[in-house]
């Protein structure tokens, strides 16, 4: 506890909810002047770690000390006052409040009994030039990007505390360049002796930035290592227990099943909605992985809530086995044989205060209407054979679903749609935010069900799991379809150059 180079320690810290142990006898440390992962599988304890040593959760055994003194914080409030700050996934700020506002909030200078804007804004000015960031402190928050709303966040942590700063998924919202440009501010800070916390599910930013990792898993202390010595794989190895081979194994015999070619489910003619998407045609066949790919905004998620009625066409015409339909509403869509995951789970999907059991029955009964109640052992009986189909790790059907990782929630919301035996799956975004294991089941799971005869709609932004799992896919640019992808054709590096537009530059200049 007396070597000036360690900032934080925190030794067997113990944390329970009912049915789960979130943490058992953990050990973490943070050096001065360090950036250090901590990374896991969904559910693996990295959230109550954070939470604990930042007082939103109170520690049933342990000890945190900070700079060699024994701490107990009480709350985020009395963490921040004794040097421990934390920046989440989705900015805690407020849009409409000028910048210098939100980072000086509730603590602004005062000068003859009012508030001093002018040296409020001097000092957001001097907190901002500090991560080389200059703009109009004046203006409103909302005005700029997510990622200057990220910095701003991190002038307010910064300028509240300047030992330890906790950065949960700071770069699940920002692109490559924004998070480069993240990257390049941390290391200032690294410089400035200040211990970075740095969480997230892109193992390519782990190795990127960081100087250790602690892996955590099943709530226990699995080890910290020297992030240039630990190779990749044996990092996934580390995190899920067992050799990624085993995950993939299930994948690749699913993959190998190609079955043969299927009837068409759905078909969409020219189907459009005014300044959301352009018309266009679009058909999913029974047994089949449709992919959607293309950047952010460029039209995918925009086709999924056009087909599952969630946004009404305003052109177009829609085919479901060859009979002409009328989509008005998602209940349309259900009684027709489909089902949707959409990409925000957490404030589209999940119901966080119900129970395991009762956020899957909900498709179930919504197809049914309100005059045919579930009967409750029916309701117990179709859980309780999703949580086993689906590996979903849970004390039980009675559990609240905000107490399950993201990767089980996710699991969650799919058996919600499977208990209504669809025809047509769409899946969002199903495996963005969840560890590797849990990607890979769920990506299983995907091929699976097409080989079982279910058509699949599929969104994702990571190309090499498109490549993995789809039999086709459209490639989207500025909401309009510019190609589609057969099997043979499909590679990360084709859908990149027909995203991009490549692919037509070569074909103008005759190559």
């Amino acid at each position: 506890m007396n070597d000036p180079s360690v900032l934080l320690v925190m030794e067997n810290i113990t944390k329970r909810f009912p049915g789960v142990v979130a943490l058992s006898h953990v050990t973490f440390q943070l050096n001065r002047g360090e950036i250090h992962g901590i990374v896991g599988e969904n559910g693996a304890g990295k959230s109550t770690l954070i939470k604990v040593l930042t007082g939103a959760e109170s520690l049933e055994a342990g000890d945190i000390f900070l700079s060699g003194r024994r701490i107990e914080p009480k709350s985020p409030h009395h963490a921040q006052s004794l040097g421990i700050s934390t920046v989440y996934q989705e900015v805690n700020l407020c849009p409409h409040l000028s910048v210098a506002e939100n980072i000086f909030i509730g603590r602004q200078p005062m000068k003859n009994g009012h508030i001093d804007w002018k040296e409020i804004n001097r000092r957001a000015e001097s907190a901002l030039a500090r991560l080389n960031i200059r703009l109009d402190v004046t203006a409103s928050l909302d005005e700029y990007s997510v990622a200057i709303q990220q910095m701003v966040a991190i002038s307010r942590a910064l300028d509240t505390s300047a030992n330890v700063l906790i950065l949960d998924e700071p770069t699940s919202s920002l692109d490559k360049y924004e998070a480069a440009n993240l990257f390049t501010v941390m290391r200032k800070l690294k410089v400035e002796g200040i211990g970075i916390i740095f969480i997230t599910h892109f193992l390519d930013q782990i190795y990127e930035v960081t100087d250790r990792i602690t892996v955590l898993r099943n709530g226990e202390w699995v080890g910290t290592f020297a992030t240039a010595s630990l190779p990749r794989v044996q990092l996934v190895a580390k995190m899920i227990g067992r050799e990624i081979d085993e995950l993939q194994a299930g994948l690749a015999a699913a993959t190998a099943q190609t079955g043969s070619a299927a009837a068409t489910f759905y078909c969409g003619r020219q189907i459009g909605r005014k300044g959301t998407i352009d018309p266009l045609d679009i058909s999913i066949a029974k047994g089949e992985v449709m992919g959607l790919a293309g950047l952010l905004g460029s039209g995918r998620t925009e086709t999924a809530r056009l087909i599952f009625g969630v946004d009404k066409a305003d052109s177009g015409k829609v085919f479901i086995e060859d009979r002409e339909v009328a989509i008005r509403s998602p209940q349309d869509s259900i009684k027709l044989g489909m089902g949707f995951c959409p990409e925000n789970r957490k404030s589209e999907s999940i119901i966080a205060d119900l129970t395991v059991r009762e956020n899957i029955i909900l498709g179930l009964q919504a197809k049914r209407g309100l005059k045919q109640p579930l009967p409750r052992k029916l309701q117990e009986e179709i859980a309780d054979r999703f949580i086993r189909l689906l590996n979903i790790a849970t004390p039980g059907a009675e559990q609240l679903v905000k107490h399950l990782s993201g990767g089980n929630q996710q699991k969650v919301v799919i058996a919600r749609w499977l208990a209504t035996q669809p025809a047509l799956l769409i899946l969002d975004e199903p495996t963005r935010g969840i560890d590797v294991g849990a990607k890979a089941e769920i990506q299983s799971i995907i091929v699976s069900l097409a080989r079982e005869g279910m058509a699949v709609l599929f969104i994702s932004s990571e190309l090499e799991e498109m490549v993995r799992c789809c039999d086709r896919i459209a490639v989207y640019r500025d909401k309009k379809t510019i190609a589609e992808l057969g099997k043979d054709e499909i590679t990360e590096q084709r859908i990149m150059h027909t995203i991009s537009g490549a692919h037509i530059a070569a074909i103008t200049a005759g190559t």
